[in-house]
């Protein structure tokens, strides 16, 4: 029985960010209010990434889904066969008069590890890989001094391998991913992945996140 156990529990963990509902009931993308800026960031299982960056200050609005890739419309089984090019990202909307973007940048590199490539943790793929979107010049020049930066500080131990991509098109993700990090902390991933990551970006990211989560 002890053997049974052992193996579900390590089947529900390695299935990492794919354990979910069969549901391709999408999620809507809203579209920016007035005076709210959009940013677009992947780095992991877009669970975890979602809620880090809703933690901030200034942030309104977090949508996890896809982007990166070819497939329009893709559905998550369509982006976990690593066949549409697309990386499981969130689309932050966000008021620039209290974050602004180089703020938000620099929280995305502590939000998950930029040194793995094509992985985060136990998640492997291309659809976890680590690529920062920039929709004009200022926010490309942003986050590669960013990286900059972070590599001069010596934070992670290798070399940032984040890709910097001019954006194209976000695809909301189905409406199951939504703050799932919140509505299922019972999840064996959140548990043992998610929850770590957020702690760990709380703890660095201190002075920008909201008074609940200081």
């Amino acid at each position: 029985m002890k053997r049974i156990i052992l193996y579900v529990a390590c089947s529900l963990f390695f299935a990492g960010c794919a354990l979910g509902q069969a549901d391709n009931d999408f999620a809507t993308l809203p579209k920016p209010k007035a005076g709210e800026e959009v940013a677009t960031f992947g780095g992991g299982c877009f669970w975890s990434m979602s809620e880090a960056m809703s933690e901030l200050k200034g942030v309104n609005k977090v949508v996890s889904g896809y982007a990166g890739g070819t497939t329009r419309n893709p559905t998550y089984e369509d982006v976990s066969s690593r066949t549409t090019g697309h990386a499981e990202c969130v689309q932050v909307y966000y008021d620039p008069k209290v974050i602004s973007y180089a703020t938000l940048a620099h929280a995305f590199f502590f939000a998950h590890d930029p040194t793995e490539l094509n992985r985060q943790g136990p998640d492997e793929g291309t659809d976890y890989r680590s690529i920062a979107f920039y929709r004009n010049a200022g926010e490309k020049e942003i986050l590669l001094n960013t990286i900059k930066q972070v590599n001069a500080s010596k934070h992670y131990p290798d070399p940032i391998v984040t890709q910097v991509v001019a954006f194209s098109v976000f695809y909301p993700a189905e409406k199951y991913h939504q703050g799932y990090y919140r509505l299922h902390g019972d999840n064996p991933y959140i548990g043992a992945v998610s929850v770590p990551k957020v702690i760990k970006f709380r703890k660095a990211e201190k002075a920008e996140l909201k008074l609940e989560f200081q």
